[in-house]
């Protein structure tokens, strides 16, 4: 159970590393980006071979991918929108406008994006009994661009870099007990439980992109964008098809 713990910690731990180099030097917006997309083809492949292949094969039924998509991408999509009306639509932007008042928003909506990510990484183990690799390094990666962009955008907004670096400690942590809870409570679960969790994860991470990781890289880096994201999803599925 210490292990899923680390796991989830550890993937999430790329955070506190992204804010540490934003607040250090000037991330300019075209490589922000890059990276951006980068991480979002990355994210797009371990959804695909990591999460829904998986969940196909794990399923009796069909049925359960399918419901788990769409579960998955309501529940992110109504949870996104409540913390866009609390304050936390800009959590992602490099262009600073985070108002300080949204901190409680922010914190809820960057915790929620990191959430289904976290418990797919306890399942994995409870699962093949180990991490995965390929998805390991998909949140890892991915993870990066996401603190660039918000810990440049926090900075400009008035927050202190402990007050940043303080979040992604915390954001870190609870993936950690996020992933550890992946693992014990589907320690036991059925092969149709099994995946509905793996697609429900799949449908909020596609959802997640789609509203604001994407679009994000394509604002900073432009066409080139689509080159870089399919070069993500080429070397996440390397990774996979290595495993």
């Amino acid at each position: 159970m210490l292990t899923s713990f680390l796991w989830g910690f550890l993937a999430a731990a790329t955070l506190i590393v992204g804010g540490a180099v934003a607040l250090r030097w000037h991330v300019h917006e075209r490589l922000l980006g890059m990276v951006m997309g980068f991480g979002s083809g990355v994210l797009i492949s371990a959804v695909s071979f990591e999460l829904v292949e998986e969940a196909f094969n794990e399923a009796r039924w069909g049925g359960s991918v399918a419901t788990g998509l769409c579960a998955g991408a309501l529940t992110f999509y109504a949870g996104d929108a409540l913390i866009d009306r609390m304050g936390g639509a800009d959590r992602k932007r490099s262009g600073g406008g985070q108002a300080d008042g949204s901190a409680l928003a922010i914190v809820l909506g960057i915790v929620l994006d990191g959430i289904p990510e976290s418990i797919v990484l306890g399942l994995t183990i409870v699962d093949g009994g180990s991490v995965s690799v390929a998805f390991l390094c998909a949140v890892a990666l991915s993870n990066v661009p996401e603190a660039l962009s918000a810990s440049s955008g926090l900075a400009q907004s008035g927050w202190t870099s402990r007050r940043i670096l303080g979040l992604w400690t915390l954001v870190s942590l609870v993936s950690g007990l996020a992933s550890l809870a992946g693992f014990a409570l589907f320690d036991t679960a059925s092969a149709g439980v099994t995946a509905f969790v793996l697609s429900f994860a799949a449908g909020a991470i596609l959802t997640m992109l789609a509203d604001t990781m994407m679009p994000e890289a394509f604002a900073h880096g432009g066409k080139l964008v689509g080159l870089v994201t399919t070069l993500g999803f080429g070397v996440a599925f390397a990774l996979s098809a290595l495993e």
